[in-house]
């Protein structure tokens, strides 16, 4: 029996409004842990599923059915390893809120399971493991949550590859987490509907935009880019309290604000970390004042990746 080997994934923000399945970027704030330890037999088992979150029952132990689980078993059948997986999963991103918890379980799992391997891989190539395990929660392989938490920062991420991309150090995140539940599904089910293509260039125009701020280093471009014309006005009817939470940062110098993932999770960027930690409560303030307690994390958006957690 191998020695156990612990990883944590940290939370993510994805599509960054305007690159919907594309765009996202780590959270320095909630995080999943998981241990993994290699099993002589090949198969992987899930042993336990812990934390203080609600809803962990819903979450299956089964491997097959589980994000974690999943990527595992892809991983070692495409690497047709010899040996198989134990994992167990301390759960600390809530369920259903837009964080990227179901990919930061599969995240954390591959990064922990890696490092047990003879020759581990490079962190890229874990990618489309990744890929694998998230398909199982929201029934599509969209990497604009797993790309960040395997890479760091600001990634730009396609069916092929994750990118990380430049990002300037000032940059800085608040996430407001109400104590809502919007599953994923139920948030990509408003977005049904075909768009027009006058709204489909718009949303073009801006990306290029943001892209080319990050880019540059420049707050004007990224603040004219960072609107989402598509995705945000048919997901904020599902969400209480949205739009009192994204006046509060506009109204407090936020270069943009939108919806975290399928929310209910609401992020703005800020040019300096006082400003968002100046903000924070003001955002927060809004979820309260729509009946819903909710927790500001602010983090830098150049945040840090997934990564093994140093034996005591």
């Amino acid at each position: 029996m191998s020695v156990p080997i612990s990883a944590f994934a940290p939370a993510s923000v994805g599509n960054i409004g305007v690159g919907f399945d594309l765009l996202g970027h780590a959270v320095d704030g909630p995080r999943d842990v998981a241990t993994v330890r290699r099993l002589d037999a090949r198969e992987v088992r899930i042993e336990a599923i812990e934390g203080d979150i609600p809803g962990l029952e819903r979450l299956p132990l089964e491997a097959a059915r589980n994000t974690a689980g999943g990527a595992l078993i892809a991983l070692r059948q495409r690497l047709d390893l010899p040996f198989g997986f134990a994992l167990s999963l301390h759960k600390g991103i809530p369920l259903g809120s837009g964080l990227g918890g179901s990919a930061a379980s599969c995240v954390a799992a591959l990064v922990a399971a890696n490092a047990l391997l003879d020759a581990p891989l490079p962190r890229e190539a874990l990618y489309e493991f990744a890929l694998d395990g998230e398909s199982i929660s929201s029934g599509s392989r969209h990497g604009d949550n797993v790309a960040p938490m395997l890479l760091g920062g600001v990634t730009l991420a396609t069916q092929q590859r994750a990118l990380r991309l430049d990002v300037p150090a000032w940059l800085h995140a608040v996430v407001v987490h109400p104590d809502q539940v919007l599953e994923t599904r139920r948030s990509r089910a408003a977005l049904a509907e075909p768009y027009p293509l006058h709204a489909l260039v718009e949303q073009t125009t801006h990306l290029a935009q943001f892209l080319l701020g990050l880019q540059r280093g420049d707050a004007d471009l990224i603040r004219d880019g960072l609107h989402d014309v598509l995705v945000e006005p048919r997901r904020a009817p599902l969400i209480p309290g949205f739009a009192a939470v994204k006046a509060a940062a506009l109204d407090n110098d936020a270069l943009g604000a939108s919806i975290s993932g399928g929310g209910p999770s609401v992020f703005a960027w800020f040019a300096s970390r006082a400003a968002a930690e100046h903000a924070a409560p003001a955002m927060r303030q809004g979820f309260v004042d729509a009946g819903f307690d909710a927790r500001a994390y602010v983090s830098p958006v150049d945040a840090p990746r997934a990564e093994v957690i140093a034996a005591d």
